[in-house]
């Protein structure tokens, strides 16, 4: 025989359908983000300052190092590579104005002799007073820098070559008049100076051994005249 299907009690049936009616909807959670809040936004602000600060710091840091490899430690003037920097912006700005200057070679005539006689120290206050009386030589405008040892490059605006033979004649007596006291004797160094002029076709490199050439010619010339 067939069983006949169970059929709950009406009472049963109305009391779930009612349980079901009387539950309210769950709210619905919000997908969207909510806006920061104040000490979030002042904290994120706060972070961009400091990195602004640290970076500020770290390009003066590099800034620092960069006048320190193109610095001359004991002179404080360009070095030979702060000087080439320094030509070759030059030349760069005469091409595309079709300015002018002129290169002056300088070398020290005695300082081995006073380095050896009297030691480094009285060579380093020698080429401390060369430095101060080429800086009074010269215009504000133009660059001193020391190629190395008792090298010294010029870099002058607006000469004809008439003008650089002139100026570089200057450099040498200004040179030739300082005296030191060294030991109780009374020394002079002496230089000699050799020139290239900068045109439009000028090039740095070929610049420096033109004007370095010129200056060992100058200096057979005067040992020549002594």
């Amino acid at each position: 025989m067939r069983k006949k299907p169970s059929t709950a009690a009406p009472g049963t049936v109305k009391r779930r359908k009612g349980v079901a009616a009387n539950r309210k909807p769950a709210p619905r959670r919000s997908t969207s983000a909510s806006p920061p809040g104040p000490s979030v936004a002042s904290g994120g602000k706060a972070e961009i300052r400091r990195l602004k600060t640290e970076l500020a710091q770290a390009l003066a840091r590099i800034d620092q190092l960069q006048a320190s490899a193109d610095t001359d430690f004991l002179l404080e003037i360009p070095n030979r590579r702060g000087f080439e920097r320094e030509l070759n912006r030059a030349i760069a700005y005469i091409k595309r104005y079709r300015a002018s200057g002129a290169l002056v070679v300088l070398d020290v005539d005695r300082l081995k002799p006073i380095n050896d006689a009297f030691g480094h120290a009285a060579g380093d206050e020698v080429l401390k007073a060369v430095v101060a009386e080429l800086t009074r030589q010269i215009r504000s405008s133009d660059v001193i820098g020391r190629l190395g040892g008792d090298e010294f490059a010029l870099l002058l605006w607006n000469l004809t070559e008439t003008d650089a033979h002139a100026k570089a004649a200057a450099l040498e007596q200004a040179v030739d008049r300082l005296s030191f006291v060294f030991g109780g004797r009374t020394v002079s160094a002496g230089a000699s100076a050799g020139i290239a002029v900068l045109g439009p076709n000028a090039d740095a490199a070929r610049a420096l051994e033109q004007a370095d050439c010129a200056m060992y010619l100058r200096k057979a010339q005067r040992r020549h005249e002594t």
